[in-house]
């Protein structure tokens, strides 16, 4: 009861958290050249302001190279040798008929401009704003690009990019010196955005910079909040990674891991057109004699938070801890397992919805042993029931007396009354780890079950208040009943019925309210999870009936004859000597009772 009661008053206070996750309101244009203002070892050109331009028109500015794999698309401005253009092919912005690509990447100028980009610092090193030369004018997994610009004093920096056919870039910094005398420069990189996109970071997921520094997970006040109120901050590592993520996509920066470096979350002064929030990182230096050369490799991850990939990537590279992108949370240990089993049965039914289902029956048999245990323990609060009921009439007036009585009872009948709990405790992290793999796995995004569910991490769509779409009209989320919440809350209510009463008529009206209060909670959840709810009653209820008959109610309740033929133990030693003649058959009629 009061797990319950505590659930629903978290679920209620954070409702408008809740809201604006799953709602949030689409965020204003924003305009302005992006600055790469980065670390004291790099400058910038100034910001200015611009008029806000599309992304086509702000492309057509200057040369590039075009950007092409099975699953990316764009192109890389030459000036500066920025990442600045890049479309995820496999993911649509919604599910509307004609709806386009996600954009990761946006040049300066355009609307949410956001890049990445590649250098050196140090006497003679290229500027950020530097315009490169190219061997060719396409990139692809078969065609590896080589960008090149040489200092007065003839030192030649080079880029190589390679791309894997998923999100993955590669860039080998080479420095070639045709000088007198030894150079010493130290790489950078950059990912830089104007603006923090329509997510917000919330308790339960983060979004904005964060990042693995020797080793640790680094996204506690690094969100842009924290970075305006609290100001910048540097780390130092050997290797690690970071970059910027939402809750679907990420821009991740991967130094060459044998090098000392310093990491940088910076949120530069605003601009009139908005915040300029970037993270870099400077690596230590690499000297160059006269006559050599050295190079750096570099890598950048520009994409889609796909669980498989990412471990791939973590394996095969080295690149520590890259799955700690994805926002799991504070039940990772139990999140990550209910992700790979998902994944396991959709490979098995292709669809998630069945996915789910099989997922929820699953658990229910892992669990059975305790359920079993939890409904024993209900039989029995059903037979002493009768009992406890006259205990609480005769001691109304004497509370303590009252709970001295009842846990004597208890321990004679040998009835554990937090039996019933156990099963909700245990579920309790299952739930929320559901809840985590439905709302920030990328994999659950715009995944249809059956007939009107075309996104499983999304509400259901389908409500009375609009006769179920015939009306061209959304009501407010918190009264948008969907099909699935009403099923959620009668097959809840089918399922207390089952259960015994209680004996307390408060916590008998807490309890005749609360499908009905959970109905309407649940309806702004993804539907994934009000589909985990409600086909995890159907399966409680059919538990239920199997176990009624195998512990069932008593043919008779226990007379009120019965009920009193137990006396309360006395308290004081002479009472209980005048009592003992009777106690062998004081203990008879119980088991009569029981028998019936």
């Amino acid at each position: 009861m009061v797990l319950a009661v505590l659930l629903s008053a978290i679920v209620l206070i954070g409702w408008t958290l809740v809201s604006e996750r799953y709602f949030p309101q689409a965020a204003a244009p924003e305009t302005a050249e992006i600055a790469a203002t980065s670390s004291d070892a790099l400058t910038a050109p100034a910001t200015s302001a611009a008029a806000t331009l599309l992304p086509q028109q702000a492309l057509a500015k200057g040369a590039r190279v075009t950007i092409e794999t099975p699953r990316l698309k764009g192109s890389l401005n030459l000036r500066g040798a920025r990442f600045d253009d890049l479309v995820l092919r496999d993911y649509r912005i919604s599910l509307d008929e004609g709806a386009g690509p996600v954009r990761l990447f946006s040049p300066s100028g355009a609307a949410g401009a956001y890049f990445a980009q590649y250098g050196w610092t140090g006497a003679g090193a290229p500027p950020v704003d530097a315009l490169w030369a190219t061997d060719s004018t396409r990139l692809s997994p078969e065609t590896p690009v080589t960008l090149s610009w040489t200092s007065a004093a003839g030192v030649r920096f080079e880029q190589r990019l390679e791309v894997d056919e998923n999100f993955l870039f590669t860039v080998t910094q080479r420095v070639v010196n045709a000088s007198g005398a030894a150079v010493s420069y130290q790489p950078w990189g950059l990912v830089s955005r104007l603006g923090e996109g329509p997510e917000q970071n919330a308790f339960n997921l983060h979004v904005g910079p964060l990042g693995v520094l020797d080793g640790t997970l680094k996204d506690s006040g690094l969100d842009f909040e924290s970075l305006r109120e609290d100001g910048n901050q540097s780390f130092t590592s050997k290797g690690g990674w970071l970059g910027m993520t939402e809750k679907y996509w990420l821009a991740a920066l991967v130094p060459d891991q044998s090098r000392d470096l310093k990491a940088n979350f910076i949120a530069a002064p605003p601009t009139p057109a908005g915040n300029v929030y970037q993270v870099d990182y400077l690596s230590s230096a690499l000297v160059v004699p006269a006559g050599a050369s050295g190079e750096t490799v570099q890598r950048l991850f520009a994409g889609a938070k796909e669980v498989a990939l990412l471990d791939r990537y973590r394996d095969e590279f080295g690149i520590p801890r890259l799955d700690r992108a994805v926002s799991w949370g504070w039940f990772e240990a139990i999140a990550q397992p209910i992700f790979y089993l998902l994944s396991w049965l959709f490979k098995i039914t292709g669809n998630f919805g069945l996915a789910i289902i099989g997922l929820t029956i699953i658990i229910r048999l892992i669990l059975f042993p305790i359920a079993n245990k939890q409904f024993e323990s209900m039989a029995k609060m059903r037979v002493v029931a009768p009992r406890m009921k006259a205990l609480q009439e005769k001691y109304k007036d004497d509370k303590p007396r009252l709970q001295q009585e009842m846990m004597t009872l208890y321990k004679d009948e040998k009835v554990n009354p937090l039996a019933g709990c156990l099963p909700l405790i245990v579920q309790i992290p299952i739930f929320y780890a559901l809840y985590k793999t439905l709302l920030v796995s990328t994999e659950m995004r715009h995944q249809p079950f059956a007939l009107w569910i075309k996104d499983l991490s999304a509400p259901d769509p389908l409500t009375p208040l609009n006769l179920f779409g015939a009306i061209d009209w959304q009501p407010p989320a918190i009264i948008a009943i969907g099909v699935l919440p009403l099923l959620l809350g009668v097959t809840m209510w089918l399922q207390q019925r089952l259960n015994p009463t209680p004996l307390d008529p408060v916590q008998k009206q807490v309890f005749a309210i609360m499908p009905w209060m959970f109905m309407f909670i649940m309806a702004p959840f993804a539907a994934g999870l009000q589909l985990y709810w409600t086909v995890n009653n159907i399966v409680s209820i059919a538990q239920q009936a199997y176990m009624l008959r195998k512990y069932p109610m008593p043919a008779t309740p226990p007379s009120q004859a019965v009920v009193e033929a137990k006396p309360i133990k006395p308290q004081t030693a002479k009472p209980q000597a005048a009592n003992k003649p009777a106690a062998p058959q004081r203990r008879a009629k119980p088991s009569r009772g029981r028998a019936k």
